[in-house]
């Protein structure tokens, strides 16, 4: 599960779902969304949600792309009368809807709706944890980079550690075919709720070049998340509550993670902002809590645990501001970033050409 940044003046002032109020199941409803009337399906008039967003793995939710949001809070509000220049906002709006609602021993899940896209919300501060866009795979964020990490492991297993509705898996069987891919989520409900809107089902059939994920529900960290002759490479997006793990800012915790790669294997890591955490304006917004110059990944406390764990073996890029300012860490040696990019597409091609490596700590 997953981080990232945003500017204030990209925040979406206010989305409308234009459907019936979401279903109740498990007793949970999102906070502020009143179960409808059994008179009639709700309206425009009788239901809007005003989200307060800001992202955590991408930048912002917008319209026409979808691309990430931090966090939904909706409130509902009925019966309120509206100015010309309202309606005319609203008529402007896109379309959404609440297409599932769970409370989980784990997560408060949310699966929101767009034309385009669905979005994962979990835990209390409905954090977007996945992505399945419509008609394509690539998210414009750093999972898109988790997707080249193939390209420089070895042959064999991959794990996801933290897989969530399975965005990472999508895009990398999408480039890489015939990966077996091995992910670990610890919410049973919620691999139920991907399977069933987010498509990981899909995932989980051999492909025709034989790539397949095998889905594993339990403890990403526990010593039994390994497969026979280990893996090749390992990705780790381990958020809860909006922070990254508190394990993944301990030594040993990479330590062991390293005894369960093959020889040469790789760990690419989603280490959030700059200190993993976040702050809140008092207005109901919340932002990674980033450094005012944003460029040391000393200040990175999950980097720092790496950096330990991996001396010398350390790479790291902060994703651009449009894709949420996320900090990566790459271990092993220093790839060599011409042969990278030449083995991945598009976008990727590029990216990958800004990974650093971590230098001496003074």
């Amino acid at each position: 599960m997953s981080a990232l940044g945003i500017d204030t003046m990209l925040l979406l002032p206010s989305l409308k779902l234009l459907y019936p109020a979401p279903r109740k199941e498990h007793g949970f409803l999102p906070p502020c969304f009143s179960s409808p009337k059994p008179s009639s399906s709700c309206s425009c008039s009788s239901l809007k949600a005003v989200f307060s967003v800001s992202c955590r793995k991408t930048q912002y939710f917008r319209p026409s792309s979808v691309c990430l949001v931090r966090r939904v809070r909706a409130k509902a509000s009925e019966g309120q009368s509206s100015s010309l220049e309202e309606e005319k906002e609203e008529a402007e709006e896109p379309e959404f809807q609440v297409v599932s609602a769970v409370r989980s021993n784990y997560n408060e899940i949310v699966i929101v709706d767009t034309p385009d896209s669905r979005v994962l919300l979990l835990d209390s501060t409905h954090n977007v944890h996945s992505i399945f866009r419509k008609g394509q795979k690539w998210t414009g964020s750093y999972w898109d980079e988790f997707a080249s990490l193939p390209a420089i492991v070895p042959h064999g297993p991959i794990a996801i550690l933290g897989l969530g509705g399975g965005t990472a898996a999508h895009l990398m069987l999408e480039l890489w075919p015939s990966l077996k891919l091995e992910g670990w989520e610890i919410d049973a409900i919620l691999i139920d709720k991907a399977r069933e809107y987010l498509g990981l089902s899909d995932l989980e059939k051999c492909t025709e070049a034989g790539g397949v994920l095998h889905v594993h529900v339990g403890d990403a960290l526990s010593p039994l998340a390994v497969v026979p002759g280990g893996f090749a490479g390992i990705v780790v997006d381990l958020f809860s509550d909006g922070k990254v793990l508190p394990q993944l800012q301990e030594v040993e915790t990479w330590l062991e993670m390293k005894n369960k790669l093959l020889p040469h294997g790789r760990i690419m890591v989603n280490c959030a902002g700059v200190h993993s955490d976040t702050y809140s304006n008092g207005y109901g917004i919340t932002y990674p809590n980033l450094s005012s110059t944003g460029s040391a990944w000393a200040e990175n406390s999950t980097i720092k645990a790496l950096y330990k764990a991996f001396p010398g073996m350390l790479s790291w890029k902060r994703m651009a501001e449009a894709e949420g300012e996320n900090y990566l860490a790459l271990t092993g040696p220093f790839p060599d970033l011409d042969a990278w990019s030449s083995a991945v597409p598009g976008s990727l091609s590029l990216n990958v050409k800004k990974w650093r490596p971590c230098g001496m700590l003074s």
